[in-house]
């Protein structure tokens, strides 16, 4: 189990494991630089418990794969209590920084005042989403303009095999490509539904192209936002003849509106898989999201030859 840890949120980390001993060991990860901008979690969406609980566990594997990273959430709907804003988060991770440079001044210790962003700001979504982007920047314009904001986790590869994960694991999708494991329930027709207009439908799409290069399966992407999108989709898949559909949410899990799924799955007629959630590829996109920004490498992958 993960042990809390950390100077403000108090949020778990995740141990390392082991080091591995022969020639295609495991390299291991890079250290975050001394110094670097914190990275903060925006995670929309009405604050819960449970919500609370999938943003630790995001920002738990991004720790673990960056040792040494100092990360904390914020929420775009916090009370500031059990739920802190996200513009307080930001204000709240710039005092720190210069509490600490005054404290290593006071010490006696020869250091360079602080410049460049204090935090980088990850928002907590797959795809695009006008409407909630256009309220991360408002709050890091209330948090002081100290952060620098980075895009949304998709589209990528690795959310088309969470995807494949969340269908095999509600019996949607046959598990595993070279077993070619199969199920009596498996789709033959997938509606991958996501919130955020057009321009999310239209990323989702691209995703959903390597879901169905997975699945072998037609991909068809839809706005659980606009009214009739589900149900068109699943009208057009049946008539290309698929028979049994499946709804697989494009979407982590907070910026989905209670019952919207729920909806959307008696829309079109047919089960759904559950959300994208705490899934370990969601971990490791914030990461790079946030490494990207600093110009931090990749992680080299387990096996490939040391350079």
């Amino acid at each position: 189990m993960s042990s809390p840890t950390g100077p403000a949120s108090g949020l778990p980390v995740r141990m390392p494991r082991p080091r591995q001993s022969g020639r295609h060991r495991r390299p291991e990860p890079a250290a975050a630089p001394e110094g670097a901008p914190a990275l903060v979690l925006a995670v929309p969406g009405v604050p819960s418990a449970a919500i609370r609980s999938l943003a630790e566990e995001v920002v738990s594997i991004a720790r673990s794969e960056l040792p040494g990273l100092e990360a904390v959430i914020g929420f775009l709907e916090g009370d500031d209590a059990e739920f802190p804003s996200l513009a307080n988060v930001l204000k709240a991770v710039e005092a720190l920084r210069t509490e600490r440079y005054e404290l290593a001044l006071a010490a006696g210790r020869e250091v360079s005042a602080p410049t460049g962003p204090a935090a980088v700001v990850v928002p907590l979504l797959a795809g695009p989403d006008s409407a909630q982007t256009r309220r991360v920047r408002q709050a890091v314009m209330d948090g002081g303009n100290t952060a620098e904001l980075t895009d949304v986790l998709g589209p990528h590869p690795l959310l088309a095999e969470a995807l494949h994960v969340r269908l095999s694991e509600a019996g949607l999708a046959r598990a595993d490509r070279a077993r070619l494991f199969t199920v009596t329930t498996a789709a033959d027709g997938i509606i991958l539904a996501t919130v955020g207009g057009e321009e999310a439908v239209q990323a989702a799409g691209i995703t959903g192209m390597l879901l169905a290069a997975r699945l072998a399966v037609p991909v068809i992407a839809a706005a659980l936002d606009q009214e009739g999108s589900i149900a068109s989709v699943a009208e057009q898949l049946r008539a290309a003849g698929s028979a049994q559909l499946a709804l697989a949410p494009y979407l982590i899990g907070p910026e989905l509106a209670e019952g919207l799924l729920d909806e959307a799955s008696k829309e079109a007629g047919c089960a759904a898989a559950e959300p994208l959630g705490a899934y370990p590829a969601i971990g490791k996109l914030v990461l790079s999201q946030y490494s990207a920004a600093l110009g931090i490498p990749p992680q080299q992958p387990q096996g490939a030859p040391a350079s």
